[in-house]
């Protein structure tokens, strides 16, 4: 096998007042020329080991992929249970308040991971469920330039990938990519790929 565990971008990240503790990271290379780089980013329980194998399977030899592991903590959508999440979930109503200090130390972390590639590297986010919704969230921060809490955002964002998933804060993406016209321009030129299953 072509992957490897590796340190990069693990760690914590203070934001706000409270400290995230992300997991390991496992990293699949690239078998041919390395002209890509995507973080691929787990569900809700699961681990950045989860998917390695299956994309070390792809026929995608020139991306590398950075798979991390969410923290473990507790989650309000299952009673307060600790599991490995990107950030906390209330509920599943387009009522719910977002977890923008979860959100934003997960996108922090994600954009480190991605800010250690060489300029003339494609980068990107992908991911399953909780990780579909994380990907989709950085990429909406690519689109404003800003993270939630209103930081510069600093990766350019070349593609994102969302299986499964939902975005986060979107009863304000739309009104404050409206009030943009960079923003607006950015999300028409960002590729996003977005699949949901037949009983999703």
């Amino acid at each position: 096998m072509s992957y490897n565990r590796s340190n990069i971008g693990s760690g914590s990240r203070n934001v706000g007042r409270n400290t995230f503790e992300f997991g390991r990271t496992y990293v699949v290379r690239p078998r041919g020329t390395h002209q890509a780089t995507v973080v691929w980013l787990h569900g809700i329980g699961e681990m950045g080991s989860s998917w390695t194998q299956f994309l070390e399977s792809l026929p995608l030899p020139n991306i590398k992929w950075i798979c991390p592991t969410a923290p473990t903590r507790p989650v309000a959508l299952f009673g307060g249970l600790h599991c490995t999440a990107w950030f906390n979930v209330e509920d599943m109503s387009d009522n719910a308040t977002d977890d923008v200090e979860g959100l934003d130390a997960s996108a922090t972390h994600i954009a480190n991971m991605l800010s250690n590639e060489r300029d003339d590297i494609k980068l990107g986010v992908a991911g399953f469920s909780m990780g579909a919704a994380m990907a989709l969230y950085s990429a909406t921060c690519r689109v404003l330039g800003q993270y939630g809490s209103g930081n510069r955002y600093p990766i350019n964002l070349t593609v994102a990938v969302a299986l499964s998933g939902w975005l986060p804060c979107s009863r304000i993406v739309r009104s404050r990519v409206q009030a943009s016209q960079e923003a607006a321009r950015r999300a028409a030129s960002l590729p996003i790929l977005l699949c949901h299953g037949q009983v999703d």
